[in-house]
C-alpha cells in the first residue's frame, strides 16, 4: 500500500510539471493571437499590444503582479482589456476549449500543490464567459494531445515521430 502511494506521488510529481508546460503552450499561443488582435484593432498603440495581451491572459489565468507599472497599466486600459475579454468568446471561439483545459489543468495543478487561490481564477473566466462550464475536465493525456496538436500547428512543438518512420529515416541516410 505505502509503494503504490510513492508511487502514486513520484508519478504525480513528473506529471505536473508536463502539465505546467502545456498550460504554457496553450498561452503562448493566445499571446500571440491576441497581440496580433490588439495590432491590429489598435494600430495607435500597436507597442503596447504585447503588454495588453499579457493583461488579459493574467486576468484569465489570475496572475498579478506586485509591480506598481504594472497595476496602473493595467487601470488605465481597463477598458480596452474589458472590451477583448468580453468579445473573446466570439472573436475566439476556435480557442475556448484549449483555454477551457488549460485553465481547469492549472486549476488541477495548483490544488495538487496546495495554491489555494486558484478557484478564484475560474469563476472570473466563467463569470466573463471564456470558461466552458459544461466541459468535462480533460485527463491529463487529452490535455497533452491537445497541446501537442495546437503547438504543432503554431510551431512551438516537434510533432513526435513514430519509432517505426525515425528508424527507417535513419537507414536511408
Amino acid at each position: 500500500m505505502t509503494e503504490n502511494l510513492e508511487e502514486s506521488k513520484e508519478f504525480e510529481s513528473n506529471l505536473l510539471p508536463i502539465l505546467r508546460e502545456g498550460i504554457d503552450v496553450v498561452k503562448m499561443i493566445l499571446f500571440k493571437e491576441l497581440k496580433d488582435h490588439f495590432v491590429s484593432r489598435y494600430p495607435d498603440r500597436s507597442s503596447e499590444a504585447p503588454r495588453l495581451a499579457g493583461a488579459v491572459l493574467n486576468v484569465f489565468f489570475g496572475t498579478v503582479s506586485p509591480d506598481p507599472a504594472y497595476a496602473a497599466f493595467m487601470e488605465q486600459n481597463q477598458a480596452m482589456i474589458d472590451t477583448v475579454i468580453a468579445e473573446f468568446p466570439s472573436r475566439f471561439e476556435k480557442f475556448l476549449i484549449p483555454l477551457t483545459d488549460a485553465l481547469r489543468m492549472q486549476f488541477l495543478c495548483d490544488s495538487r500543490e496546495g495554491i489555494d487561490d486558484s478557484a478564484d481564477f475560474l469563476a472570473v473566466c466563467k463569470e466573463r464567459g471564456v470558461l466552458l462550464d459544461d466541459r468535462d475536465l480533460p485527463l491529463p493525456h487529452n490535455f497533452l494531445f491537445l497541446v501537442r496538436r495546437l503547438g504543432s500547428a503554431y510551431g512551438l512543438i516537434i510533432a513526435p515521430v513514430p519509432e517505426e518512420s525515425a528508424g527507417q529515416d535513419q537507414k536511408s541516410h
